[in-house]
């Protein structure tokens, strides 16, 4: 694909009153083009050289975009491409989920600037709000008073209906307390800062579709595994959430079960059936949420994992694609590189036995973002909300 591909080009509006939405799609020009220089920008979006340039100025001014070194060309004056500032805006993002909670503060290029993580058998509503409040206030310590004026909004990726999971967890019977829980009232409890909330399935596509594989993808299906395997669509660049905001939620299609007949891809592919393996071999399972990510010792027990995950996923690959025609499947998860690229060579494997009549078999492939995807899609979503087009 050409550049204008990659980035992803759109058509401005010549109108005083649409300004906020032509600043919206200049930055997320920029963001996806690494730096673009204004000639560029209004090529991409039709817009006048005048605009675009009162534009920029603008942006450049209010601190979301700053000055590259100029890049000099053959005849005239050399350009000078504009370039997201990373201190533009900041935001807090939190992955909520049934065996750890993580938090960070990440800039507007994605990078990392803090992170703290915390375990436990099961999340509690008042743990998980105490943790959420102690943490944003240590994180903020490392940040310059500059940078904590630029915070945007917290960003929470949790998994739908996370109290129905009892069973599976070992929860107690008030974990259903979950059901009533209003987190925008909680967080408001003890920050003013805007509260942004997305399933964490959908929250790692995200992830990866701003700061991974999707800078050169516009179309792919997307799984995370996590203790229960999740998803996410992107489709014509753009991660697509759906009516209710659960798009892509692969772990409820049917794939060939363990024990013959059918059984939903959540009950064939999920980290909790390799932690309850562990467990019933005696292995200590807490190896698979503590960092940094160490499963060399796990044995058998995740060699025959991988190979009921990789047949369940290869299933799924198919169904997905029976419905929209993605080239690529990406695979992603909780997971060392190491067991991630085990996992995709086998899934591959496993689709190239399937029928796949009347389909076009699509690439699978290692997504790029890795297991803080949840974490760093969830802080993504303030900056993605407020200030970008797409």
């Amino acid at each position: 694909m050409d550049g204008n591909d990659r980035i992803g080009a759109r058509s401005g509006v010549n109108q005083i009153g649409v300004r906020a939405h032509n600043e919206r799609l200049i930055l997320s020009l920029v963001r996806r083009g690494g730096g673009l220089p204004g000639a560029e920008i209004a090529k991409l979006t039709a817009l006048s050289p005048q605009t675009v340039s009162n534009i920029l100025r603008k942006l450049e001014n209010d601190g979301f975009l700053r000055r590259g070194a100029p890049q000099r060309g053959r005849v005239g004056k050399p350009s000078i491409p504009m370039q997201i500032d990373p201190d533009g805006a900041l935001s807090f993002g939190m992955k909520l989920g049934r065996r750890s909670a993580d938090l960070a503060v990440l800039d507007l290029s994605g990078r990392v600037l803090g992170q703290s993580q915390l375990t436990y058998r099961y999340p509690m509503p008042a743990e998980i709000f105490a943790y959420l409040r102690e943490g944003m206030d240590e994180l903020s310590l490392s940040l310059t008073p500059h940078q904590r004026a630029r915070l945007a909004g917290i960003g929470v990726a949790a998994p739908a209906e996370i109290w129905s999971w009892v069973d599976v967890l070992g929860a107690p019977a008030d974990f259903s307390v979950w059901s009533g829980v209003d987190f925008a009232a909680e967080v408001a409890a003890f920050s003013d800062l805007p509260l942004f909330q997305v399933n964490d399935a959908t929250a790692a596509c995200r992830a990866e579709h701003v700061f991974g594989r999707g800078l050169d993808l516009t179309d792919y299906a997307y799984f995370f595994i996590g203790s229960f395997v999740g998803g996410g669509v992107a489709l014509n660049g753009s991660v697509v959430e759906g009516l209710k905001g659960n798009a892509g939620a692969f772990g409820a299609i049917r794939v060939r079960g363990q024990e013959g007949g059918t059984a939903a891809l959540i009950d064939e592919a999920s980290l909790y059936l390799l932690e309850n393996a562990l467990t019933g071999a005696g292995v200590p399972a807490g190896a698979l949420w503590h960092q940094p990510q160490d499963w060399s010792g796990l044995g058998p027990a995740l060699d025959l994992w991988i190979a009921r995950s990789a047949r369940a996923l290869a299933d799924a690959a198919r169904a997905v694609c029976a419905v929209i025609d993605f080239p690529v499947v990406l695979i992603d998860g909780a997971l060392p590189t190491d067991v991630r690229a085990r996992l995709v060579a086998a899934t591959r494997a496993e689709l190239a036995h399937l029928d796949l009549r009347g389909l076009t078999a699509p690439s699978i492939e290692e997504a790029a973002v890795g297991g803080n995807a949840r974490v760093i899609g969830a802080a993504t979503a303030p900056a993605m909300a407020k200030f970008f087009e797409f």
